[in-house]
């Protein structure tokens, strides 16, 4: 294989560019923060948050009332068809795994703004549509922005370590008590189910301002910028160009060189298998208001779209509303009990909680306890799940080097994608072949294993990194 020469002309100019980036990065640092610029940061990530928040549970929170509309025509109201239609936003969600590790190259700012301009484009998309392709663009463009939480990496990287993750719960507390405008405006907006879309309005201006909120006031990590500049400057007279560039590629990111780097390091590898397994619950978060809707309406006798369209509107509205606020109590409990416990402990705990709440509104809406257990139940059961989600996030975070962090979490959807394809490819079929009724235990059959053996690999095969050093961490410590 011959190694590529290049001209003089070449090395000057990407020297040039080379010295141009550091002059900007180097100016960037020098900035002033100003006494109150962690807080103030820490007000803007919460902003970012609570959009993210929002776009990522206005669906679940819609389901029922969107799939009744949208295939009303077709006399078929299965949130299973819904589901099976939004599988279009698959390649999408695969692209996405390419592009959020560029963010170790570019720098975490540009992409904090794109990410939020586009989930507020897509919302606003959903708003428009008044036919079922300009609904699957909208849900295309969230659903390939939501996954990416730029705003997390910007937790990691700008607060103290030691208030790491109770900052981090905190922050997602406040964005997950923000759900509670989706369930606010169906009551305020709503008179029918037909008026769904006018429900995405609101959060779709509020991300869109969000963005610019984040172009104009956010600034770059110190740790990017500290690690880039050690990059730019590695550069040796007396070493080959070429070489130096490959070099290049491989410390600063990318999807193969974080996967390379995860498959050689047992801690990261044991951590993307936990993972796995523990999406493999994923169906509950998508279809928590359908068990709650159906519950309810079952106890009226037949399910019809006149009984749908009643408990919508009265019980699983209400339930809804209380439904951020069991969701943000644990998230504040996942911050606690991370920092406390340490992360491992903190997720067995919260995969257990997740069980049983999900039993609680499960049973509660079938046997008609108050809308305010309900919707506390629910919130408790999907706080507790993406709680216990995060807190392996987090170690993987707090697992894998600065150069390769946001690759490497990037390519953690590969892991994510093996657990929720099983509920794509196997649990949808059965929900839309068996029907909407019987969605709760189809939920149950495919949490309780995966849960199961999530936190058997956690407990066996990794090692807690509460307190780690983001800047000196470099991944081989557990090995």
């Amino acid at each position: 294989m011959k190694t590529k020469t290049l001209t003089p002309e070449k090395m000057a100019k990407i020297a040039a560019k080379r010295e141009k980036e550091i002059a900007r990065l180097e100016k960037e640092k020098q900035k002033p923060k100003g006494k109150f610029y962690l807080p103030y940061l820490i007000f803007i990530i919460s902003l970012i948050y609570l959009t993210d928040e929002v776009a990522s549970q206005i669906g679940p929170l819609m389901k029922t009332e969107i799939a009744n509309d949208l295939f009303a025509r077709f006399g078929d109201s299965s949130v299973g068809l819904l589901d099976t239609l939004s599988m279009i936003a698959i390649p999408f969600q695969v692209l996405a795994i390419f592009y959020k590790p560029l963010s170790d190259k570019y720098g975490r700012k540009k992409f904090l703004f794109i990410n939020t301009l586009g989930l507020g484009l897509g919302l606003f998309c959903v708003f428009l549509s008044n036919n079922i392709p300009l609904y699957v663009i909208g849900t295309c463009m969230i659903q390939f922005f939501v996954p990416h939480d730029m705003q997390v990496v910007y937790i990691m990287e700008s607060v103290p370590s030691k208030h790491r993750a109770r900052i981090y719960f905190t922050i997602k507390s406040f964005a997950t008590m923000g759900i509670m405008l989706v369930p606010l405006l169906r009551r305020t907006l709503m008179a029918d189910m037909s008026q769904w879309r006018i429900v995405f309005l609101v959060p779709a201006v509020i991300g869109l301002a969000t963005s610019l909120i984040a172009l104009f006031f956010a600034r770059e990590t110190d740790t990017f910028i500290d690690t880039r500049l050690k990059y730019l400057k590695m550069t040796d007279e007396e070493r080959d160009v070429a070489k130096q560039e490959k070099d290049a590629a491989s410390s600063q990111g990318g999807l193969i060189n974080s996967l390379k780097f995860v498959l050689k390091h047992k801690q990261l590898k044991y951590l993307y298998l936990s993972t796995g397994l523990l999406n493999m619950g994923y169906l509950i978060t998508m279809y928590y208001q359908v068990i709650i809707s159906y519950g309810y309406a079952g106890r009226y006798g037949e399910v019809t779209d006149e009984i749908l369209n009643q408990v919508s509107l009265n019980e699983v509205t209400s339930a809804l509303i209380f439904f951020p606020i069991g969701s943000a109590v644990l998230q504040l409990l996942v911050g606690i009990f991370g920092d406390w416990l340490g992360r491992k402990k903190a997720a067995i705990i919260m995969s257990a909680l997740c069980v049983l709440s999900f039993l609680g509104f499960t049973l509660g809406s079938i046997y008609g306890w108050p809308t305010v257990i309900v919707g506390l139940s629910a919130g408790a059961c999907i706080g507790s799940y993406w709680g216990a989600g995060d807190l392996i996030n987090l170690m993987i975070s707090e697992s894998a080097p600065t150069n390769l962090r946001s690759s490497v979490l990037s390519s953690e959807f590969i892991a994510m994608g093996i657990g929720i394809g099983l509920c794509y490819v196997v649990g949808i079929p059965l929900i839309t072949w068996l029907g909407n009724a019987v969605i709760g235990t189809i939920c149950i059959c495919f949490a309780l294993p995966g849960f199961i053996s999530a936190l058997i690999v956690l407990m066996t095969k990794t090692h807690d990194t509460t307190g780690v050093d983001l800047d000196k961490v470099t991944g081989c410590e557990w090995d």
